[in-house]
């Protein structure tokens, strides 16, 4: 992918991870933590019953990085699908007998398809993640 729209696609993608950390992650990560402490402040707990309810702080914050990992790998691998397909017509139409500038327009016009598609997609899966990140047990 040209540098340009993959920096555009980087950096799209990288407001969207950071607004979902300081919106969503962070406020998991505090209860964690809260919740982590409150289990270590009990003396009278044997110390398998105070692992067990750290790792039941853990658990929620634990699916929240596993969905937004998943999202955003299903984000990676549909631009590289789209990506992949531009490569084929490129090859199709070099293989033809066009010209090197005529394959590389054709590539970057197709990429930049792909781009703009992708992009368009950010605040729909945004928006996805939020209300499944909303949907985890606290």
């Amino acid at each position: 992918m040209a540098e340009a729209h993959q920096a555009r696609v980087q950096n799209v993608v990288e407001e969207m991870v950071q607004s979902l950390e300081r919106d969503n992650i962070r406020v998991m990560q505090g209860r964690m933590f809260r919740c982590s402490a409150d289990c270590c402040d009990r003396p009278t707990d044997s110390m398998s019953v105070v692992h067990r309810c750290i790792d039941k702080c853990h658990t929620p914050l634990a699916q929240a990085q596993g969905l937004v990992t998943s999202e955003l790998e299903k984000f990676q691998d549909r631009l590289t699908r789209c990506t992949m397909h531009c490569n084929d017509k490129a090859k199709d139409l070099f293989d033809t007998g066009a010209k090197e500038p005529a394959v590389r327009s054709l590539m970057d016009s197709c990429v930049g398809s792909c781009v703009d598609d992708h992009v368009n997609l950010i605040p729909s899966m945004t928006r996805r993640i939020k209300d499944n990140l909303d949907s985890i047990q606290q």
